[in-house]
């Protein structure tokens, strides 16, 4: 995959407007972003290896606090101490609320039959509070322009474009 590209989104459901930039090569993939929402800002920086593992991940709000995660890329996640994080244990993707890029990140680096569910364990971050969990996610590709999203009772049909971004989340983003 090869891009370089802008995107913005505004929140729906929570106020929020993000602008993020996404340059992929046969590397990496490097992705900037900034949400500003009701009462926070943050910026995050994700950083993919060549098998579109997530390496790195950064996350500052504007308040000052600050999330650093770093993976080895097989799924094992250490803090920005080095130290280990082993509820994460064989987490490759992350998913980073509020913001719909990180629902690209399963579907960039899966091969895809159409209805044919793929579970993944997420490191499932909200900014807000800057705590992480484990997460399962399921998603299912219905064509080239929809993938079903679900997990903890919770499932919504994300439309996306070619590059396999998210265009509309359903009742939580739009793509402006």
């Amino acid at each position: 995959m090869n891009l370089n590209r802008s995107y913005r989104w505004q929140g729906l459901d929570l106020a929020t407007l993000e602008h993020c930039h996404v340059v992929a090569n046969d590397r990496d993939t490097r992705i900037r972003g900034a949400i500003i929402g009701p009462d926070f800002g943050l910026f995050y920086r994700i950083k993919l290896d060549e098998n579109g593992h997530t390496r790195t991940l950064k996350i500052e709000r504007a308040d000052g606090k600050a999330l650093e995660l770093f993976c080895d890329g097989q799924g094992g996640w250490t803090d920005d101490r080095a130290e280990p994080i082993s509820g994460l244990k064989n987490c490759v993707d992350v998913d980073i609320w509020p913001t719909p890029l990180t629902n690209s990140l399963p579907i960039w680096r899966s091969d895809w039959q159409l209805n044919v569910p793929q579970t993944f364990s997420m490191v499932w971050i909200d900014a807000n509070s800057m705590t992480i969990k484990r997460a399962e996610q399921v998603y299912t590709k219905l064509d080239d322009a929809h993938f079903r999203y679900q997990s903890e009772n919770f499932e919504r049909v994300l439309e996306v474009d070619g590059d396999g971004v998210v265009v509309n989340y359903p009742g939580l983003f739009e793509r402006v």
